[in-house]
């Protein structure tokens, strides 16, 4: 798979506060995105303990029947410091690393964390769609920004995520019964309906979606392995 990089990456907050304004104008979030993906990519990255070696790791699944495709995994050194807000700067390098290795170009990517809910309007999954042109959507497994009433108890149960002005930027979605709801927020080239109905499809038994959970258990044994 191809990916462009289509700036430097920063050394301080600053600089990568000025690229997230400056790609935020390049997202596409009028597309209702794809409502049959053949080909559906998860990506979730884990840390050692020391917190700066990490694994990246990206696993495609059958849209249709949730077999997994393909996967690949990179181990790297995380080079930009944790700031709120800015992660994704710790985690695109490698993700993108692992993104091309890749013989597959799914046809959407379903990242661990947010898009739109989030305090500049630019979390991960904005960034990966802008960076990939790829429809992208986050699931989050916690609130990173917004306000929300609980759901209801039962799966498929929905509550919206709002920002302080009252606008919507994400839904609280209860994937299974009486379990904590996840946080789904689009990223590039889909809407949030689709964001949730996908999430739902994904996740048949689970909390998180497959995508994720399959991800992470990759970049989790890569991290042992090395």
């Amino acid at each position: 798979m191809e990916v462009q990089e289509s700036h430097e990456w920063p050394s301080t907050a600053e600089e990568a506060e000025a690229i997230q304004d400056r790609l935020r104008s390049s997202l596409e979030l009028g597309d209702p995105g794809p409502q049959r993906p053949a080909t559906i990519a998860g990506l979730d990255v884990s840390y050692a303990e020391d917190g700066d070696r990490l694994a990246a790791a990206v696993v495609v699944l059958d849209g249709i029947t949730l077999e997994t495709v393909e996967e690949a995994v990179v181990t790297g050194v995380a080079t930009f410091p944790y700031v709120p807000g800015l992660f994704a700067f710790r985690e695109l390098p490698t993700l993108l690393e692992a993104l091309r290795r890749l013989d597959t170009t799914p046809d959407l990517l379903v990242c661990d964390g947010a898009g739109l809910a989030h305090p500049r309007r630019f979390g991960l999954a904005c960034h990966l769609g802008v960076l990939t042109g790829l429809p992208t959507m986050g699931v989050a497994k916690t609130r990173l920004f917004g306000k929300h009433d609980e759901p209801g108890p039962r799966r498929g149960a929905t509550a919206d995520l709002l920002d302080d002005s009252g606008d919507v930027v994400g839904r609280v979605l209860r994937t299974q019964d009486g379990v904590k709801p996840v946080y789904v927020s689009v990223g590039h080239r889909i809407d949030l309906d689709t964001a949730c109905r996908h999430t739902l499809a994904l996740s048949p038994e689970f909390r998180l979606p497959e995508t994720t959970r399959r991800a992470d258990h990759l970049s989790r044994a890569a991290l042992r392995d090395a």
